[in-house]
């Protein structure tokens, strides 16, 4: 065991935020150690969450395009395109992330620890390193960002070949012939899509009874469609009793007494906080039976000195929050407070197909709090830039206020919505009256662009009131 080494501030995950954090503080002139019992910086988000799915789904709609596009259809005949193939693409984005990530940390003269942190007091932890050994570490304050691992229920043997969850589908060597996936969230609908280009047969087995029901319906339906289209055979209202893997297949056991056969289950059923082992309940700092942390209003833990960020602390579980937190716990500890509120509003994006995002309010949740809105739609298919590139599936969707104008909700889907939501959230961030809808009707646009959608979407809204 050697010396104890001091620093100011000690982050645990070198994740999203994590990096954050980090940088924030040592931007800030604080010494800074980030620990992490990868030996490759990135965490969760980089080696098996976000980079890997969407990676995986950019290159799905690569071979989706080069199938449907007219100029080869003559010339070749079907492409056929393995799940290891696309893999191998995921991870040579994987390593570049890391490297990316890793300079970062040094050229801002970041510490970084490889192994295992615990809390042996308030201000100290141990960390087990790699090799054998512990090396002890002091800090002033503490910033938690330990990410999220895929949930296991006790009944469920993942150790078995057949039977997969969200991190160990990446080390999957083959390309199964048909797959259920139990949990229709984010992840599951993903891979749904993934599997379906790759010409799998795939049951995807909701436990609620629509599909990301926290989207707007008319957005959920049409997932609901395309996915059906791609022979995604949907089932809602379904929750496992039992799963049977079996040599030459899985079996999947519901309630309903449906049963669902496959080469390969895969479990997207929610997810747990990494906080087994830290010691934190020894600390008096909570954490609920999905091992995530419970925080106040500045991300502080019971222990004001200790904070908590990402994964960690539950929803939202977005790469894009997590950074914003990191960023937003770095000024409470320099600071001591920060004058910035927490951003609230956080667009979604979802990489299935097709693309989905969305920010602010839905209908349903507008008609429930009785506001007056309107809604204004453009279609990819009557745009020029879209009919260009082929990519014709699509909508996008503007929810305002009918007296004001002001825009309360964005809702997207098609090729590139994750990106073409953010010109909408630029103008929904404006004070009144400068967050209106009318923005768009009076600006002019680069013709032909997919952001014209919001030109057209907001003359077909402004033409409906009267």
């Amino acid at each position: 065991m050697g010396s104890e080494q001091v620093f100011d501030v000690i982050v645990i995950g070198s994740g999203p935020g994590g990096e954050g954090a980090a940088m924030k503080l040592s931007k800030s002139g604080r010494r800074v150690a980030v620990i992490d019992r990868n030996p490759r910086v990135g965490g969760g988000c980089t080696h098996w969450g976000t980079i890997p799915s969407k990676a995986l789904r950019q290159a799905v709609q690569q071979l989706a395009d080069f199938r449907r596009s007219p100029l080869f259809q003559g010339a070749v005949g079907h492409v056929s395109v393995s799940y290891p193939d696309l893999l191998r693409g995921a991870h040579s984005v994987i390593a570049e992330q890391v490297r990316t990530h890793h300079r970062n940390y040094v050229r801002n003269g970041v510490s970084l620890i490889e192994g295992n942190a615990r809390f042996v007091d308030p201000h100290t932890v141990e960390v087990t390193l790699p090799k054998g050994g512990r090396e002890h570490y002091h800090a002033d304050a503490f910033v938690l960002a330990a990410g999220s691992h895929p949930y296991h229920p006790e009944d469920v043997d993942f150790s078995h070949p057949r039977v997969r969850d969200s991190d160990s589908v990446l080390n999957l060597d083959y390309t199964p012939r048909s797959v259920t996936i139990y949990g229709a969230g984010i992840i599951g609908c993903e891979y749904a899509s993934v599997f379906a280009h790759l010409d799998a047969q795939v049951n995807l087995v909701n436990t609620r009874d629509r599909l990301l029901n926290f989207l707007d319906d008319e957005i959920t339906d049409a997932l609901s469609y395309h996915l059906r289209n791609l022979g995604v055979v949907i089932r809602n209202d379904e929750t496992a009793s039992g799963v049977e893997p079996r040599d030459d297949g899985v079996v999947l056991h519901c309630r309903s007494g449906k049963k669902f056969r496959a080469d390969v289950l895969l479990w997207a059923n929610g997810r747990t906080g990494n906080t087994a082992g830290l010691g934190l309940e020894e600390l008096g700092v909570r954490v609920n039976g999905r091992g995530q942390v419970e925080v106040n209003g500045s991300l502080q833990t019971a222990l004001p000195h200790v904070y908590a960020v990402g994964d960690v602390i539950g929803p939202p579980a977005l790469a894009s929050a997590s950074l914003d937190q990191g960023r937003y716990a770095a000024t409470h500890i320099v600071r001591g407070s920060c004058d910035r509120r927490m951003v609230e509003s956080v667009p979604t994006g979802i990489y299935t197909s097709p693309e989905i995002s969305s920010l602010g309010r839905t209908e349903r949740e507008l008609t429930a709090e009785q506001v007056p809105y309107e809604v204004g739609r453009a279609r990819f298919q009557g745009l020029a830039r879209a009919q260009i590139t082929g990519r014709t599936v699509g909508m996008l969707k503007l929810l305002f206020h009918r007296e004001t104008l002001a825009l309360l909700g964005i809702h997207c889907f098609g090729e590139g919505a994750s990106e073409i939501v953010h010109i909408g959230q630029a103008i929904m961030a404006q004070q009144p009256p400068g967050n209106s809808i009318a923005y768009f009707a009076d600006t002019t646009f680069n013709y032909p662009t997919m952001a014209e959608a919001y030109r057209v979407a907001a003359l077909n809204g402004l033409n409906r009131l009267f």
